[in-house]
């Protein structure tokens, strides 16, 4: 009752804000994202190899709220299999976590996807996604992997995630600029319906969901990515206005914007995105992407390529962490 599972996290284009049942997390409305590779998360689950569950994320034990979050995917697991049985999980990111790049969706898909596995229970993977979504919501897309369109509902049922064909796939390359600033996203979803532009953010959130899934089904790049950089436009305003205040770009965030900017002056195919977090991803075509990672690392961060990721999968039991 063995296995170990991968994911990649994901960048939100249209991205979701607030939940309606915080336990099973559901959120107010749909969203779509796209998988980033190589950035990936590796997970492996044990049941009835402990005493008691253990949770470890590169290398340090996790107790309180995260733990906590990962009982929810963990607990589903047991009642659906019928197992009363302590489990043993650990997990390794190849990339930085808590700065805006969406480590959560790598991390409870790839635990759900694992844990699903050791299970036994023969799951597709849009009925693993709503195990993910339990720990995180941007997990669920995370399962179905590449571009993936997670639908509001409150059940299991309709609340789960699907992938989008598109020929986009092929040609996408993200400069990810990082810049680590750590933020935590939880209190801001709790807070988003006091916002005075949520229910902005509501009234045109289906449009935007229904333009973005037209975009990739024909293949249009830069209608594609103009929403998405919109998109992170009315998120940023929604949570700035939230009790909080939560402000999380920094200086360095700019300057990518302002770089981004300045590249489409010069017909460059080039739109920004960060979800909650003060990391940019820059997302372009494979024909610009070597300028492009120039102009970003002339704004004094640390940047990487990425290319488009696909869906969880479960790993040879040689790839286990223990």
């Amino acid at each position: 009752m063995k296995a170990t599972a991968t994911a990649h996290p994901i960048q939100g284009l249209v991205k979701y804000h607030g939940m309606r049942d915080p336990e099973l997390r559901l959120p107010y409305h749909d969203s779509i994202s796209v998988c980033t590779a190589p950035s990936r998360t590796i997970t492996t689950a044990e049941f009835g190899a402990t005493d008691e569950d253990v949770y470890v994320v590169d290398g340090d034990p996790v107790d309180g709220r995260g733990a906590e979050r990962i009982d929810a995917v963990v607990d589903h697991v047991r009642e659906r299999a019928g197992i009363d049985a302590p489990v043993r999980l650990e997990s390794e990111n190849s990339f930085q976590s808590n700065v805006g790049f969406g480590s959560s969706s790598s991390g409870f898909a790839a635990a759900a996807m694992a844990l699903s596995a050791a299970a036994d229970l023969g799951l597709s993977r849009p009925e693993i996604s709503t195990i993910a979504r339990r720990g995180s919501s941007s997990a669920a897309r995370a399962v179905t992997g590449a571009f993936s369109h997670l639908h509001t509902g409150l059940n299991d049922a309709d609340c789960r995630s699907e992938r989008i064909e598109t020929d986009l796939e092929d040609d996408l390359r993200i400069v990810a600029a990082l810049v680590p600033s750590y933020k935590e996203t939880e209190q801001a979803h709790e807070e988003a319906a006091d916002s005075h532009m949520f229910q902005a953010r509501m009234a045109h959130i289906h449009g935007q969901i229904a333009e973005m899934r037209d975009a990739l089904r024909n293949a249009e790049f830069e209608r594609a990515f103009e929403l998405a950089e919109h998109d992170s436009l009315s998120l940023a305003a929604t949570t700035m206005t939230g009790p909080a205040g939560w402000v999380y770009w920094q200086p360095r965030t700019i300057a990518v914007f302002n770089a981004v900017r300045a590249l489409r002056e010069e017909d460059v195919p080039v739109f920004f995105s960060t979800d909650t977090g003060a990391s940019v991803y820059v997302n372009t075509t494979a024909n610009y992407v070597d300028r492009v990672e120039s102009a970003v690392a002339d704004c004094g961060v640390e940047t990487e390529i990425w290319e488009v990721g696909g869906p969880a999968e479960v790993r040879p039991e040689s790839e286990a962490l223990f």
